[in-house]
């Protein structure tokens, strides 16, 4: 699989856009409706504990604070299919991951859809704004 015409082919499917930092690492901008968008980041990174490479994709949702609840979100994740909250960088963002070698389009195509959906109504749940 060539990840960045993978990236950009996909944008270019569900009328987003593309933009490649590198052979690892690109963004979409995925339409979520007629005025709403979400930003997507995918890019590869080899997992030692499993010496496997994985495509991850993740989306902002808001700051973190200390008033956000926790466990709501925790019990949030069990309605996803393959994508979770986390905390990175003092963020909470949803993100995905799949292994190189079990992936097909189809699903990077889903996981990168429900990313971006998930993150944009959490977005707007937790803030009321459409930020990221």
């Amino acid at each position: 699989m060539n990840f960045t015409e993978f990236m950009e082919g996909f944008a270019n499917e569900i009328g987003g856009q593309y933009s490649e930092y590198d052979n690892t690492k690109s963004v979409i901008i995925v339409p979520i409706d007629e005025f709403r968008f979400q930003t997507v980041v995918g890019y590869m990174r080899h997992i030692e504990y499993y010496n496997k490479t994985a495509i991850e994709y993740s989306s902002k949702v808001c700051p973190y604070s200390e008033d956000l609840d926790l466990k709501r979100l925790l019990e949030e994740n069990t309605k996803f299919c393959h994508a979770k909250f986390s905390i990175v960088d003092d963020f909470v963002k949803v993100e995905a991951s799949a292994f190189l070698d079990n992936s097909t389009d189809d699903l990077l195509k889903e996981i990168i859809l429900e990313v971006a959906k998930m993150a944009d109504t959490w977005e707007y749940k937790l803030t009321g704004m459409d930020v990221h």
